[in-house]
């Protein structure tokens, strides 16, 4: 397959066909995306809670989203790749944030970058990232790295007023330079309302079916993560549990001696070198 660049993504928009985007942390899971012929794949920084355990997505680095990118391009190096800015990598200044996203374009191979919120900063972060050459996707809405502000993982966007401050976000920072904005955790008519008026793609995460695409990620969407399930989740299998009774299964044969089987799973001598090896053992 071919990779899909910015004036793809317009062409699809203007066909009515939908942009499948999905999260992916390490090798194989690009791997299997790419396989699989996903349009658009996002290193977040979601990897904080779904790869490093952590409780929120704060403590990740620049440094993790750098590995994290660097793998997922060695395992989809024909898809679209979006690395997320994590927190405190662009806040600083429009400095900052041309270099933090410079690092993850030059030493990750990374498609774009993306990173949080629709404020006047935000605003000067993507015009000045957009100006250096890099393309830089926005994200309204549910905005993780500003939990604090918006009272935790919750929705967004619930009241006519509220509706038109995001209505009003996608404007401006379409106008900054944004090629793309993703559109977390707002009532389906908000994000219809988002996309009608938008000139470019708008992709959904827990913003219903009028979106350009659909971003999940992709450890909800397999069962792989069960501290949580956001109500937008849809899930397509349940590898979590097959890996615990995998792994079950694996230490109940080990502790029962039925694993491994010398004759499956074993590498042989021959005959005559058992025996010279036993002559050998003798004179130690």
């Amino acid at each position: 397959m071919s990779k899909k660049n910015i004036g793809a993504f317009h062409n699809m928009v203007e066909a009515g066909e939908k942009i499948v985007y999905l999260t992916a942390y390490d090798y194989l899971v690009a791997k299997m995306q790419e396989k699989a012929g996903v349009d658009m794949i996002l290193v977040g920084d979601s990897l904080g809670m779904v790869s490093l355990g952590y409780d929120t997505t704060f403590p990740v680095t620049l440094d993790d989203m750098v590995r994290h990118c660097q793998a997922v391009r060695r395992g989809a190096p024909n898809t679209f790749i979006v690395g997320d800015m994590p927190y405190m990598s662009y806040q600083v200044s429009d400095e900052q944030a041309v270099e933090s996203a410079g690092r993850l374009v030059k030493e990750a191979l990374v498609d774009a970058v993306k990173l949080e919120g629709g404020g006047e900063r935000m605003l000067s972060r993507i015009k000045a990232i957009n100006e250096a050459g890099i393309l830089v996707m926005g994200h309204i809405g549910l905005t993780p790295q500003f939990m604090g502000q918006i009272g935790g993982y919750k929705a967004q966007g619930k009241n006519a007023k509220a509706a038109m401050q995001l209505v009003e976000q996608a404007r401006l920072i379409e106008e900054a330079g944004a090629f793309s904005i993703l559109v977390e955790g707002v009532p389906s008519a908000v994000g219809q309302a988002i996309t009608e008026r938008a000139n470019i793609p708008i992709l959904g995460i827990g913003a219903g079916p009028h979106t350009h695409g659909q971003l999940l990620i992709y450890a909800d969407m397999v069962g792989l993560y069960d501290n949580f399930t956001p109500k937008f989740v849809k899930k397509y299998a349940g590898v979590g549990q097959v890996l615990v009774s995998a792994f079950e299964d694996y230490a109940r044969e080990v502790r029962e001696n039925k694993f491994p089987v010398e004759e499956e799973h074993t590498y042989k001598m021959s005959e005559d070198e058992i025996k010279e090896l036993k002559n050998l053992l003798k004179e130690v």
